[in-house]
């Protein structure tokens, strides 16, 4: 895919891989169609970027979000979709409250799944065009204290192999990247402290979206990024049993943490 002289839709604009992927593909020559929430932020980052990129203040997880988005991307003549945007959701799914858990997978897997749809008819129109929808390893490895947010990702692995399919006989490419734990804010203290005492590695935002820039330009499909994360979602795939019980001694650590998570939640 080339990306001098893309024009480029990325969702979550504002947000630690959001501001990395911005820097990366500006960096390539992309005009950038930059969307979130908070409008001083998002021009904050487009004037880093450079001169020449755009911003919409949106909020995707709604009809009217997803219609302003898509408007400014008919008038740029995008030919790029990133679906960056996202939120966690750490906690026994027991402690969560029914709005946070709709939120979740509002957030991560509806609002990607209509802005594609009502972005495909421009990007069909278009002689080269690219979905690229940000997943995590969660979504192949689903983690205790994940409960919801796993679900979400597994159900956009599912929908990008999906969309891919369909879209086999047009010039749509569909490349779905699951990164492994990202130093970004979107980690909560207890989230952190989890990872700590697991050993989970985290990678840095920018490394991330260097990995995805070059998965994009050079036409990939999928990825899990990250070792031993990509063997574990092999090995989920073909002997669940074994992630069972390598999970099962962690629970003890899942839950001290997500107790710490409900408490500060509640407070």
């Amino acid at each position: 895919m080339q990306l001098k002289g893309a024009r480029v839709v990325l969702t979550g604009a504002t947000g630690g891989l959001g501001q990395a992927l911005v820097g990366r593909l500006a960096q390539q020559g992309a005009t950038l169609l930059l969307t979130g929430r908070n409008l001083e932020r998002l021009q904050a980052v487009a004037l880093q970027a450079g001169p020449g990129h755009h911003c919409v203040q949106a909020d995707i997880s709604t009809p009217d979000g997803v219609a302003a988005v898509t408007g400014a991307a008919r008038d740029l003549g995008a030919n790029i979709l990133v679906n960056n945007a996202g939120i966690g959701g750490f906690g026994l799914l027991q402690d969560q409250d029914a709005a946070g858990v709709a939120q979740v997978l509002a957030t991560n897997l509806a609002a990607p799944i209509q802005l594609t749809r009502a972005m495909l008819p421009g990007l069909l129109a278009q002689p080269e065009s690219a979905v690229v929808n940000i997943g995590s390893a969660f979504g192949s490895i689903p983690f205790a204290g994940f409960a919801a947010y796993s679900a979400a990702k597994a159900g956009l692995h599912s929908f990008s192999e999906a969309l891919r399919r369909e879209l086999a006989d047009t010039g749509v490419h569909v490349l779905h990247v699951s990164p492994r734990a990202i130093d970004t804010p979107l980690n909560s203290p207890a989230v952190l402290a989890l990872n700590a005492q697991l050993g989970n590695t985290s990678d840095s935002a920018d490394r991330v979206a260097a990995e995805v820039v070059r998965l994009l330009e050079k036409d990939a499909r999928r990825a899990v990024l990250g070792w031993p994360e990509r063997f574990f979602a092999w090995l989920h795939g073909v002997a669940p049993g074994l992630v069972d019980r390598g999970l099962r001694g962690k629970l003890t650590a899942i839950k001290h943490h997500a107790a710490a998570a409900h408490s500060i939640t509640e407070h």
